[in-house]
């Protein structure tokens, strides 16, 4: 699996570096047909390339800056989005034009096959009109096929401004046959991968706060990556979310980006002042009417080699869960990684609540399932998923990481409505 995670990287670099020098072709083609002055031409692609290359510069320098901002600054406004929905246009657009060239060039070998079996049935006039009118043909194929690789760059504009905003507010039925009389009808809100940035500010939080007490959920879960690298964007985040009201308790888990910016603790004990619980490697029990339902909680887990060097392993899923569980009640787990289900199926936990994947961000699923780059680590991509007696639900998260852009995978507010199966 590492072979294949690295082979894939390798691929994804040299479309990118193919990618660029395509469309700087392409830019300097148009150059020659939009430009005549052969002097003002070279001094507009000099300064476009010293502006590609600070931008690029200036994107590696962001990435590694302290003090990431919780608010939307001109300079993630002016240099850093734009510049990355450039990347992201331009990769896709790449693809799509070497897809359509290589349709092409099928479609006209088939054709030219064809032709030569004809020859000798057709008069030279009658092969002259048929190849005049496969020239135009060829110039218009040509001309479309620029257009559609063009529609990428339209996309990631469109990601940028409204996907990345486009909230869902989902509403989902979950039958569970244990689930006590006193919990029918019972809400649960879920909001996931917040990543509190420019791209995700305290007030957009804030916002997403108010719309999810507008739901009047009788509990409220949080599942994980409150943050992105920065451990100073913390207490913003945990103050944003503090104004989360549920009548039966607000409850959490961590997810690797605490685990990779070592904040684990810190967090967590900013969210206890606040009255969030995080659940770490625990359980709470929610009574209610002399039932109880369980609410499990487990840090960040994972079985692969995912993230920066020397982040830990486990041998196992889940475990010591085992011994958090109540029986004779509904046990709904709280995990960020949404591989931890297949053991939790093992276990017979009723309900895994997870996030971690974005739903994709950046996905082509209406497409093809498999186009998603959350393929790459997990099965569970977005949605309900059920295994034996257990089900699982992975929320798409309402944060961005990498790139502030969201095609084909809305943010989204989950709100459950738990009923007695049967």
């Amino acid at each position: 699996m590492a072979i294949i995670r690295l082979l894939v990287i390798i691929v994804i670099f040299l479309i990118f570096l193919a990618s660029q020098l395509y469309w700087f072709r392409r830019i300097r083609e148009w150059g020659e047909k939009l430009i005549p002055n052969r002097q003002l031409r070279r001094a507009l692609a000099g300064a476009g390339a010293i502006i590609y290359i600070l931008l690029f510069a200036y994107q590696i320098a962001w990435s590694r800056r302290s003090g990431t901002p919780t608010r939307l600054t001109w300079e993630a406004a002016v240099f850093q989005a734009p510049f990355q929905a450039w990347l992201i246009g331009s990769m896709l657009g790449f693809v799509l034009a070497l897809l359509i060239w290589t349709g092409g060039r099928l479609a006209r070998f088939a054709a030219s096959c064809y032709r030569k079996a004809q020859a000798r049935r057709e008069a030279p006039s009658s092969l002259q009109a048929s190849e005049l009118g496969s020239r135009q043909r060829r110039r218009f194929l040509e001309q479309t096929a620029m257009m559609l690789s063009a529609t990428p760059f339209v996309a990631s504009a469109y990601g940028l401004v409204y996907g990345r905003v486009d909230l869902e507010t989902t509403h989902q039925r979950i039958k569970l046959a244990r689930l006590p009389k006193a919990f029918h009808g019972f809400r649960i809100a879920q909001l996931s991968d917040i990543h509190i940035g420019p791209f995700m500010t305290a007030k957009e939080v804030r916002n997403y706060v108010s719309i999810t007490n507008r739901l009047r959920p009788d509990l409220v879960v949080l599942t994980g990556d409150f943050i992105t690298w920065d451990p100073l964007t913390q207490e913003d985040v945990v103050d944003a979310l503090a104004g989360l009201k549920a009548p039966f308790g607000l409850y959490g888990c961590l997810g690797n980006h605490e685990l990779w910016a070592d904040v684990e603790g810190s967090i967590t004990e900013m969210f206890a002042r606040r009255g969030i619980r995080m659940l770490r490697n625990t359980a709470a029990p929610i009574p209610s009417h002399g039932e109880k339902l369980n609410l499990i909680g487990v840090d960040y887990q994972s079985r692969r080699r995912f993230g920066p060097p020397g982040v830990r392993l486990v041998p196992q899923y889940l475990r010591g869960v085992d011994r958090l569980m109540m029986p004779d009640t509904v046990n709904i787990l709280l995990s960020h990684n949404p591989n931890t289900f297949d053991r939790a199926a093992e276990l017979g936990i009723d309900l895994s609540l997870a996030g971690h994947t974005h739903g994709g961000q950046v996905t082509l699923e209406f497409i093809h399932p498999d186009l998603s780059p959350s393929r790459l680590i997990t099965d569970y991509v977005r949605g309900l998923f059920r295994k034996d007696a257990s089900q699982l639900y992975v929320n798409r998260g309402i944060g961005t990481i990498f790139v502030p852009i969201r095609l084909g995978a809305p943010p989204e507010i989950t709100l459950f409505e738990l009923v007695r199966e049967g």
